[in-house]
């Protein structure tokens, strides 16, 4: 057996096992806490509206062990299994052109992998999102959910894997740089177009009515000095009670977006309040520091790739015996995630770090207070747990959790 193999090997499955005793603390943990509605909520929240978001926590967790396993038996069947091999194989010869042959590979790999998918995620909307009362899609929507999305991901996916294979094949021995420069275009290109042809696919953006809540978030976002091409309000409750609300694009394409739900649900401070959390991330330039992260690691990931697909153990040691740029691009795509596992805290961690940097932003421009009611209604409405497992926190959570949050904009608020 190859030493690559046996290295792979053992990091799926040190990957796997903590994932699954970070999953089993988290559950347990939850359920040794879920009598007791913890102290900073005592007068907020109700001990029903707790153990609903106890219970439905415990579900998504105990799914996830599903998931776990299927994920792993997945890679192990693309790799060690011979699936790639296989469907290298098939596609050999079907075209004159390597370089089709190679986006075919790629492309039919992700779109079974997608497909391997879809019986857990109708198990998720349909039963588990269904028992908590939070599901509203129909089997309707979510078929044409998933044609819109496979369609986009093709007129998407195909340019950008013949775009990316060109380059490796062209560009010589630094197309690892050219590819970094093709990524970060099609990625600002992707959050340009997103707010006026993507997201319009899937749902309806209507220009906010109320003239009063109007007038409000104008005066804050002139206060904030962020200019926006809208403010609009999204019909988030045909697919789920959940609420949210989010800025998207950059330059003229920025605009503010309200779930229905979430205009529903909040008064006006307090959607003031959510409004200048999210204007915090952009005042504190998180979203360019983000940008920023994915970038360099992405150049580091293609850098690390080009030294990879020079080596034979590389594709040996994951059960491949065609060496194409197609193949060694799959396989780094595929495996990597078992090698960056433990790299989950760091990133968890300075998301957390921008979360509360947001949260002192929304303190300091709209008010401490009714941003705690408007996370306290959230919390509730989304039925998110109020005792995560630290530790499953710390790999998991890209927000603090409830209790350390809420404690510290009552601090700021008093």
């Amino acid at each position: 057996m190859q030493t690559f193999t046996l290295v792979f090997l053992a990091a799926t499955g040190l990957t796997t096992a903590l994932q699954v005793w970070l999953a089993r603390r988290h559950v347990a943990h939850i359920l040794a806490h879920k009598a007791c509605v913890p102290a900073v909520f005592s007068d907020k929240i109700g001990l029903a509206a707790h153990q609903k978001a106890a219970d439905y926590t415990v579900a998504k967790t105990r799914l996830s062990f599903v998931q776990i396993t299927v994920e792993v038996i997945v890679l192990l069947a693309f790799t060690l299994g011979g699936g790639i091999e296989q469907l290298a194989r098939a596609w050999h010869g079907v075209f004159q052109s390597p370089l089709l042959e190679g986006a075919a590979l790629i492309l039919s790999t992700l779109v079974l992998m997608g497909a391997l998918d879809i019986p857990l995620s109708l198990y998720r909307t349909f039963r588990l999102e269904a028992r908590f009362g939070f599901n509203k899609m129909t089997p309707e929507l979510f078929a044409l959910d998933l044609l819109k999305q496979a369609g986009l991901a093709l007129a998407l996916g195909i340019p950008l894997v013949l775009g990316v294979l060109w380059l490796m094949g062209a560009m010589g021995e630094y197309w690892w740089l050219y590819v970094w420069l093709a990524w970060m275009a099609f990625n600002l290109l992707i959050i340009a177009v997103y707010p006026s042809f993507i997201a319009p696919l899937f749902n309806k953006f209507l220009p906010l009515e109320d003239a009063q809540l109007k007038a409000r978030v104008e005066a804050l976002l002139d206060k904030c000095g962020f200019h926006t091409s809208g403010l609009f309000v999204m019909d988030g409750s045909k697919r789920s009670s959940h609420g949210n609300a989010y800025f998207s694009g950059f330059g003229k394409t920025k605009r503010i977006v309200f779930f229905d739900t979430l205009l529903k649900n909040l008064s006006e401070d307090e959607i003031e309040a959510v409004l200048a959390h999210e204007l915090g991330h952009f005042k504190r330039r998180h979203i360019i520091k983000r940008m920023a992260w994915l970038f360099a690691g992405s150049l580091v990931g293609l850098w690390l790739l080009a030294t990879l697909m020079q080596a034979d153990w590389f594709y040996a040691g994951l059960g491949v015996t065609t060496h194409t740029t197609a193949t060694a691009l799959l396989l780094f795509v595929l495996v990597s995630p078992v090698f960056t596992f433990l790299l989950h805290p760091v990133l968890a961690r300075l998301s957390r770090k921008h979360e509360f940097e947001a949260d002192q932003y929304a303190a300091q421009t709209a008010s401490a207070t009714a941003l705690i009611r408007a996370l306290v209604k959230l919390y509730e409405d989304n039925a998110s747990t109020l005792t995560p497992d630290p530790i499953h926190s710390a790999f998991y959570d890209s927000h603090p959790p409830a209790g350390i949050r809420i404690a510290r904009l009552q601090t700021t608020a008093t």
